[in-house]
C-alpha cells in the first residue's frame, strides 16, 4: 500500500460473529450495511488469544493496539480499565506511536469533553484508547473540536451529552459520518471508537441493542458512500463478542469480525488471524 495509503479504522466494542438466532440483533433487518460488510469483506478472527475464560475489553483492546498478546502477558483476560501492567505495555509501544514514528498524520476522532489532553492525565481511570492517545497527545480531539464539527462523539448523535452541553446540537449518524470523512481526508490514519454496542449487549435489552445497531448502521452506510470513491481503506474490528448473543449478560467466546475493504484490503486480511495481528498488519501497510 505504501506512501499513498489512507486508512479509516473503526473499532466497535463487543461484536462477535454468530449465526442467525432469534437473540442475535446483528442481522440484515437491523444492520444491513454491517452484515453486508461482514459477508463480503470480513473474516472471523480469534479473540481468545490462547487464554482460558471469556475475552475482556482491557486485554483485548490492548492486544489490538499493541500487537502484544496481552492476555497471555497478564495470565488472564482483564476487564474494564487497564491496570499498571497493561498500561506499561501500551505506553511502551502502540499503533499511534508506531504510525507517528513513520511520519504519518494520525487522528483519534472521538471527542474528549476536555479543554486539553492534560486534563486526561489527571483521570484515575483511563481506557486502553485513552492511555494510547496520551502517548501521542497531538491526536486528541477536545470539546472545542466537537463544537467546530472536527470531532465525532462516541454515541455519534451527541444525544448523551445534551444535559451537560445543550449548545452542541444533536446530529444524525449520517452527519457524523460526514465529519469523520472530512477528518480522514486530512490524515493518513483516522480512528473512531464506538462502545455503545458493548453497553447495550450487557443490558440484555434486545430492543435497545437493535436501536444502537441501527444508529451505527446508518453511520456506517453513509461513511462507506464517502469512502468508496475516495481511495481510502476501511478497517473495522472488535475486541470480543457480546451483542450477538442477547440471551447472556456477559461476553462470548465467539470470534470477532475483521473487515477490510478498499485498496490493499486483501493483503491486510491475509495477515490477520487474531487480535494480535492487527497493529503489525496496519503498520506494514504504511510501508514499514
Amino acid at each position: 500500500m505504501g506512501a499513498s495509503v489512507k486508512i479509516v479504522f473503526l473499532f466497535i466494542d463487543g461484536v462477535g460473529v454468530r449465526g442467525p438466532f432469534p437473540d442475535n440483533p446483528v442481522n440484515p433487518e437491523v444492520c444491513p450495511v454491517l452484515c453486508r460488510l461482514m459477508a463480503r469483506h470480513s473474516k472471523p478472527i480469534d479473540a481468545r488469544l490462547g487464554v482460558e475464560g471469556l475475552p475482556q475489553s482491557a486485554t483485548g483492546q490492548a492486544t489490538i493496539f499493541t500487537g502484544v498478546n496481552c492476555a497471555a502477558e497478564m495470565g488472564r483476560h482483564c476487564e474494564g480499565f487497564p491496570g499498571p501492567g497493561l498500561r506499561r505495555i501500551i505506553e511502551k509501544n502502540n499503533l499511534f506511536l508506531e504510525l507517528s514514528r513513520l511520519g504519518r498524520k494520525v487522528c483519534f476522532s472521538d471527542a474528549y469533553l476536555v479543554d486539553s489532553p492534560d486534563e486526561l492525565k489527571l483521570r484515575r481511570f483511563k481506557s486502553v484508547t485513552t492511555v494510547m492517545a496520551l502517548t501521542s497527545p497531538e491526536v486528541v480531539r477536545t470539546a472545542e473540536d466537537l463544537y467546530e464539527d472536527r470531532a465525532v462523539m462516541q454515541d455519534l448523535t451527541r444525544e448523551t451529552i445534551q444535559e451537560r452541553f445543550p449548545d452542541i446540537p444533536v446530529i444524525s449518524p449520517q452527519k457524523a459520518a460526514e465529519h469523520l470523512y472530512r477528518l480522514a481526508a486530512e490524515h493518513d490514519f483516522t480512528f473512531f471508537e464506538f462502545f455503545q454496542t458493548d453497553v447495550s449487549g450487557h443490558s440484555m435489552d434486545f430492543a435497545r441493542a437493535c436501536a444502537v445497531l441501527r444508529i451505527y448502521d446508518r453511520f456506517l452506510g453513509a461513511l462507506c458512500r464517502y469512502l468508496e470513491p475516495s481511495g481510502m481503506t476501511l478497517v473495522l474490528t472488535s475486541d470480543h463478542g457480546n451483542i450477538e448473543n442477547m440471551s447472556e449478560r456477559g461476553h462470548t467466546v465467539n470470534p470477532v469480525p475483521f473487515i477490510a475493504c478498499g485498496p490493499g484490503a486483501e493483503g491486510l486480511k491475509a495477515k490477520v488471524s487474531s487480535l494480535k495481528d492487527i497493529t503489525p498488519a496496519i503498520v506494514e501497510a504504511f510501508g514499514k
